[in-house]
C-alpha cells in the first residue's frame, strides 16, 4: 500500500486462483450466504450478505464483471492491507489490472465495476471498515510487474505472465512494450493441474486432490508414492514444454531474446523446465504485479497533480 496526499493506493491483482496485494495472497474461493454461516473466521459481511473467503478458486470467465465476486474479493484485499496499518477507515485509490489482450475492450467496464460505490461499509474478520473509493486505475496485467525495471531491460525481452487461468505474453524492446506483440491465452496453471488429474484418473482410476498437485507443482515434492510422482512429473514437464512451444509460436527465440517470467506459474518453469538460466529470469514474488499496479498508479497521480 502506498500513501499519496492522504489517499491509500492499494494494488489488487485479481486472479482466478489467488488474489494478491502488495503484502498478501489468498485464494479466490468465495461462498455466499443469506444468513450467518457456522464458521466465520474469514467472513466478510456486506450489503446484508455473508461471504466466506478462501476455499477453492474462481472458475475461468472472460470478463470479471459477470458477478459480484471480484468486487467482494477486492474489499477483502483492501481490508487486509488497511488492517496491516491498523486502519479501518480511509480514502482508497484502487490500482488493478486485466490480462494484456483484454485491457483495451474491458478497461472501462472493469473500472466502473470497481467504482460502483463511492462509500462502502463492510466487516471482515469481525472488524468494521468504512472506505471512500476515490478512484480506480486499470493497468495491463503482467507488464505492471516489470514497470519499475524497464530501464534495465536491453534488447528484446519477452514477458511471460503465467497465472491460474491465463498466460499473458508481451514483447518489449529496450524496455518499451510492443503493442503489436501482446497475447492472452487460456493456458494458466489450472490447465496443468487438470492435465495431471486426467493422467492419474486414466492410469489409476483415482481422483487426485488438487491440493496435492498444487503443492507438488510449487515445490517439486509431494508425500505420495513413486508411481504417482513419476506421472505427475511427466505431465508437468509436458505442460512446460507446451509453454515454450506457445512462446515460439509468437516468435520467441531463446538465442536472440531474453525471457522474463512472472506469476505463480514461474515455479513450474523452475521445477520442470529446461532453459538457459543466463537468459531467463523467474520472478518468484507472487505479489510483484500488485506492487506494480501501485507503482504505476502513484506515478499517474503524481503526473496529474503536476499538470494542475
Amino acid at each position: 500500500m502506498k500513501n499519496f496526499n492522504n489517499t491509500k493506493i492499494i494494488g489488487v491483482d485479481a486472479g482466478y486462483g489467488n488474489m494478491k496485494t502488495a503484502n498478501y495472497c489468498f485464494r479466490t474461493g468465495i461462498d455466499t450466504y443469506e444468513t450467518e454461516p457456522l464458521f466465520t473466521r474469514d467472513m466478510l459481511t456486506y450489503n446484508g450478505k455473508y461471504y466466506l473467503i478462501g476455499d477453492g478458486h474462481k472458475n475461468y470467465a472472460a470478463e470479471k464483471t459477470v458477478d459480484e465476486d471480484y468486487y467482494v474479493l477486492t474489499l477483502v484485499a483492501i481490508a487486509m492491507e488497511l488492517n496491516r496499518e491498523n486502519l479501518t477507515e480511509a480514502d482508497v485509490q484502487i490500482a488493478a489490472g486485466l490480462p494484456l489482450a483484454w485491457v483495451t475492450e474491458q478497461k472501462a467496464a472493469y473500472r466502473e465495476y470497481l467504482l460502483r460505490n463511492e462509500e462502502v461499509r463492510f466487516s471482515f474478520r469481525k472488524k468494521d471498515y468504512h472506505i471512500r473509493i476515490v478512484g480506480a486505475d486499470v493497468f495491463p496485467q503482467g507488464y505492471a510487474a516489470i514497470a519499475d525495471k524497464t530501464a534495465t531491460l536491453k534488447g528484446v525481452t519477452y514477458l511471460c505472465d503465467i497465472g491460474n487461468g491465463t498466460m499473458n505474453l508481451l514483447c518489449c524492446r529496450n524496455g518499451h512494450p510492443d503493442s503489436q506483440k501482446m497475447y492472452t491465452e487460456k493456458y494458466g496453471t489450472q490447465q496443468c493441474i487438470n492435465a495431471v488429474k486426467d493422467v492419474v484418473m486414466n492410469k489409476y482410476q483415482v481422483v487426485m486432490d488438487e491440493g496435492i498437485i498444487e503443492e507438488y507443482l510449487k515445490t517439486g515434492e509431494a508425500d505420495i508414492s513413486k508411481e504417482y510422482l513419476k506421472i505427475m512429473k511427466a505431465a508437468a514437464s509436458q505442460y512446460v514444454k507446451d509453454i515454450f512451444r506457445r512462446l515460439q509460436d509468437h516468435d520467441y527465440n531463446a538465442g536472440l531474446m531474453r525471457l522474463y517470467i512472472v506469476g505463480g506459474g514461474g515455479c513450474l518453469i523452475r521445477n520442470f523446465g529446461k532453459y538457459d538460466e543466463s537468459r531467463v529470469t523467474i520472478d518468484d514474488d507472487i505479489c510483484a504485479t500488485a506492487k506494480g499496479y501501485e507503482y504505476l498508479s502513484e506515478r499517474q497521480m503524481q503526473k496529474e497533480q503536476a499538470t494542475k
